[in-house]
């Protein structure tokens, strides 16, 4: 018997249970007019699981995103079907009820978890959260062998039964059947759960065009199917890259940086206080990498292992916010990148 059949077997009722295992959990599934910042949520769907992951209830709401509803193809919510759902801010109290002192369960929980905080900026509120677990990240913890990361490998492989892929309340079911056994695997096996902070955003910029408007055949004008994976261009860095940043020291203007994971300010306001301060904002890691920002170090992510294997220094937004108040000008520049040269009399 293998190790993950040990565990499984034993997992069926456990006889202890680790004492620093979470009370409750919340196990979320959105569906999105797409995968960018300023994309919204279209339906959402909690189920409520006790510590051993035994369901209590369950909750499904549509949302309206007053703006086109993006890939109709693959959620099914068209323009006709959301237009007399509630908006977010009139399901926030009752979404953030489902989810108070529980801990976000979601398969790529950093998505589900990033769209529900802007959401809640939004609405100028703050979402109960303050831990999440990945599934995807709980599967490779507990060696389970599956083909690839989709939701549908993990459920067949617990025998689940999916009804309707991309229905927020079905895929939402499904995650929750397929979690209570990896949950009692793992504490069969006291293994350490993947459980990562959640930090609510602090601030937030819708920088899109005005409202589109409602158009007679139902969709609403100015959409375009590529507009959910924008890509945003910044001005080159002007400054020469000055090497990687050493620890205790200053940021210098031109320094490489490169940003991964989720962030408690929106990232793109992070990137532009970097650009505005002189720096170089990279999309990739590479031996010229000066820094890599995260708050995940130990995510595995492909910017957090390319910088391991650079040896890119690493340090977390809160020092980074630190940093960026003193950068260092460029050789020559004679100006500080956090201050303006001063106006002439």
């Amino acid at each position: 018997m293998t190790m993950l059949e040990d565990r499984t077997t034993a997992a069926s009722s456990p006889t202890r249970w680790p004492a620093a295992y979470p009370k409750g959990y919340a196990v979320v599934d959105v569906e999105t007019t797409g995968l960018a910042r300023d994309d919204r949520i279209i339906s959402a769907a909690v189920y409520r699981l006790d510590e051993r992951g035994e369901v209590e209830d369950h909750w499904y709401t549509l949302v309206n995103p007053e703006r086109d509803p993006g890939p109709v193809w693959i959620h099914g919510l068209t323009s006709d079907v959301l237009e007399g759902a509630p908006l977010f801010e009139d399901i926030a109290e009752e979404f953030a009820s489902r989810l108070a002192d529980r801990v976000l369960v979601a398969h790529n929980a950093v998505f589900d978890w990033q769209m529900i905080a802007r959401e809640y900026a939004r609405a100028e509120r703050e979402a109960p959260v303050r831990q999440r677990l990945c599934t995807i990240a709980l599967s490779k913890e507990l060696g389970l062998p599956l083909p690839n990361h989709k939701l549908e490998s993990l459920a067949a492989h617990f025998g689940v039964v999916q009804r309707r892929a991309h229905h927020a309340l079905d895929d939402a079911r499904v995650l929750a059947e397929a979690f209570r056994p990896s949950l009692r695997a793992a504490a069969a096996g006291d293994v350490r759960l993947p459980l990562l902070e959640c930090r609510p955003l602090t601030e937030w910029s819708d920088r899109t065009a005005p409202r589109i408007g409602r158009q007679a055949n139902g969709g609403y004008g100015g959409y375009r199917p590529t507009s959910w994976r924008p890509s945003r261009k910044r001005p080159a860095c002007p400054y020469p890259n000055p090497g990687r940043y050493e620890e205790g020291k200053r940021l210098k203007q031109g320094m490489r940086v490169a940003f991964s994971g989720d962030t408690s300010v929106e990232r793109e306001l992070l990137e532009d206080r970097a650009t505005e301060a002189g720096l170089h904002v990279a999309t990739s890691i590479s031996r010229l990498t000066s820094l890599l920002v995260t708050n995940d170090p130990d995510s595995g992510t492909s910017k957090v292992v390319k910088a391991r294997q650079h040896g890119t220094p690493v340090v977390d937004e809160a020092a980074f916010g630190q940093l960026l108040g003193d950068v260092e000008p460029a050789a020559g520049s004679g100006v500080a990148a956090t201050e303006s040269a001063a106006p002439q009399a």
